[in-house]
């Protein structure tokens, strides 16, 4: 297996190898050094020897400066200095066969001498002679350890220039290993990387080494290779999503124009006409069917079809569940793709050949229109050709399916609102007319017979009696009728209830005759149009009464703003028992028809009255009827106001 070297192993042998070598170096440098030293120092304790001789010879010419046992003891100890060295100094001979022999002679020298200087009387004096030949070998003896320094200085210049040697070739081969280890790489690397950005994503990087900038090298490659592969790649991905971007986009289209479409329908009629349209535009089908199916979900009638010839709808103007492909939906069970088979392939087809095979389509497309879990229709979508299943294209007609269902079911409660609403009047209308009009007729028809039996009597006091009692009565009907035009055709102004109320004060003067008086206090928040017109016919109503019962000759209205708005209609009449009243609810229909348009708003009617003592009507707001904003009003009070409640 082969041994993985790192960057940092590497470095550290080659520092490792270097540091040695340097060390070697200095060492022996310090070797060689430190034996000249010693050498030296050997040297001059060889010339101190000669020294010593001539002063141990001068010694013998003038005994009193010292004594010769003296001089011949440090003689004798230089000696054993040379022999045995002095590594503290340090001093030591740098001893050869030579060196050696030339100290051996001194030696014995030496030792033929000292006696003759201790004792000239028993030995004889040392001469002149003796003493030049002692110190000749002296000098033989040092000029050998000279000799011998001269080849250690030698050798030290050796290593001098050896070490000079060693950097230069150190640092070249620093400067060669950095380049082979890290700059190369390094350089490799930085080349592949210009490569990439320059667009080339075949660059690759040689890998020669195991260590870290090695892995960093088959990275690299592995990035390039990932950068090539996802480049040769990009453009078609590019094409997908730009297809896929322009599907979505497409998508939401249709989903907005078919929501925009079902909010502007008119009618069911028109919705269904336009969604099949827009439905078999959008999903590119031969044709587009919508059918719709009551709460038993077993018969689809056809509300629209688009790309159908008209015979086929006629023949399918009403399905029966199971007896085709087509209405078969269920609420929750999303698109179904239904392959038609040939007439050579009927058999085993539970429907055998169907008039939609035999109009040519292939494949049917079924979307279940329900809301809240409930099947409204479904919508068949028809191919000419195999069509295959989409999600995404299923995705989209489910919800087209569900904005159609919002739709419809929309038009349905707006239909209820509106039947309800007109019951609502219908009903009240009814009781407008059966607590004045129809009154005022059942009154005259009985005068009208009891003119009759007048006539047959002859009788011209009582006919006249009549006559007049039926003239009140016409006078009497045809306020009521102006009155039920008053009340219905009430306008309120956006901002203010104040101008109608003071116009309806003007009109109720001119038709009683009776002194009206409005009192405005305060300055609350506006309320909004439906509310001011349940008011005014409340109003409207109660001043009413005072025309019709209560003989007044002024009436006030009072209206109070703040803190909530609260209405009064006070008179001078002469009243009636509430007690007595509160059992005859024909009689008194119209305390009902106000105490229910109060209701109908929140609010709350108070009536109080005593005989002789006139009427006074309140009627309450709650806090939550007045608006919070004036800017929040944006309605057509003409709309508002031409249906009352």
């Amino acid at each position: 297996m082969q041994t993985r070297w790192t960057l940092t192993a590497k470095l550290a042998v080659f520092a490792g190898v270097f540091l040695v070598l340097s060390l070697l170096s200095v060492g022996a440098t310090l070797w060689v050094s430190w034996n000249l030293e010693g050498g030296a120092a050997a040297v001059n304790e060889a010339g101190r020897l000669r020294m010593m001789s001539y002063r141990l010879a001068l010694t013998e010419v003038a005994p009193a400066h010292t004594t010769v046992a003296q001089e011949l003891g440090q003689m004798q100890d230089s000696l054993e200095l040379l022999r045995r060295g002095d590594e503290t100094r340090p001093l030591f001979v740098p001893w050869d066969p030579q060196i050696r022999a030339h100290y051996a002679i001194v030696l014995a020298d030496w030792q033929g001498l000292r006696p003759r200087w201790l004792n000239p009387a028993a030995s004889g004096p040392v001469t002149r002679t003796d003493l030049d030949r002692f110190v000749s070998n002296v000098d033989a003896f040092v000029m050998s350890i000279e000799r011998r320094l001269d080849f250690w200085s030698a050798l030290l210049h050796t290593a001098q220039l050896a070490m000079l040697g060693l950097v230069v070739i150190g640092t070249m081969f620093m400067f060669f290993a950095a380049y082979l280890l890290v700059l190369d790489p390094v350089g490799r690397l930085s080349r592949g990387a210009a490569a990439l950005e320059r667009g080339d994503y075949s660059a690759r990087v040689t890998v020669e080494t195991t260590d870290e900038l090695g892995d960093l090298a088959r990275g690299f490659n592995r990035m390039a290779q990932q950068l090539q592969a996802v480049y040769e790649g990009l453009e078609e991905r590019v094409r997908q999503k730009t297809a896929d971007l322009q599907a979505e986009q497409q998508r939401l289209a249709a989903l907005y124009e078919v929501s925009a479409m079902a909010s502007r329908a008119p009618s069911l009629d028109a919705l269904a006409d336009s969604f099949t349209q827009a439905v078999q535009r959008i999903s590119g089908a031969d044709a587009a069917v919508l059918r719709w199916t009551d709460e038993s979900a077993q018969r689809y009638v056809l509300l629209a079809a688009e790309g159908v010839a008209p015979k086929l709808m006629e023949d399918e103007r009403c399905l029966i569940r199971g007896s085709c492909y087509c209405g078969q939906a269920e609420a929750d069970a999303g698109p179904q793709v239904v392959q038609f088979r040939r007439p050579g392939e009927a058999e085993g087809d539970p429907h055998g050949e169907t008039a939609c095979v035999r109009a040519g389509f292939s494949t049917l497309v079924s979307i279940p229109v329900s809301i809240q879990h409930r099947l409204l229709g479904e919508i068949d979508l028809l191919y000419r050709r195999p069509h295959l299943a989409d999600p995404a294209q299923h995705a989209l007609l489910d919800a087209l399916a569900g904005h159609l269902a919002a739709a419809m079911e929309s038009l349905r409660s707006a239909a209820l609102e509106r039947e309800t609403m007109v019951s609502r009047e219908r009903a009240l209308l009814a009781r407008e007319l059966h607590d004045s009009i129809a009154q005022a007729l059942a009154f005259m028809k009985i005068q009208l017979q009891l003119l009759r039996t007048a006539l047959k009597a002859g009788s011209a006091h009582r006919i006249d009696k009549v006559v007049d009692e039926l003239d009140l009565g016409v006078r009497e009907s045809l306020l009521d009728v102006r009155e039920l035009l008053l009340h219905f055709r009430t306008r309120t102004h956006a901002e203010d209830i104040e101008p109608v109320l003071r116009s309806t004060l003007q009109k109720f003067e001119l038709q009683s005759g009776v002194k009206a008086n409005l009192h405005f206090n305060g300055q609350g928040k506006p309320l909004d149009p439906d509310i001011q017109v349940q008011v005014l016919h409340v109003v409207q109503e109660a001043l009413s009464n005072v025309r019709k019962h209560a003989r007044a000759q002024s009436v006030n209205v009072t209206v109070n703003s703040l803190p909530d708005w609260r209405f009064e209609i006070s008179d001078d009449g002469t009243g009636f028992d509430i007690s007595e009243s509160a059992g005859d609810s024909a009689a008194h229909i119209g305390q009902q028809i106000m105490k229910e348009r109060a209701a109908n708003i929140g609010a709350t009617l108070h009536i109080e009255s005593a005989r002789g003592q006139g009427t006074r009507v309140v009627l309450s707001l709650p806090p939550t009827l007045a608006r919070t904003a004036i800017h929040d009003h944006d309605t057509d009070t003409d709309a508002q106001s031409s249906n009352p409640a």
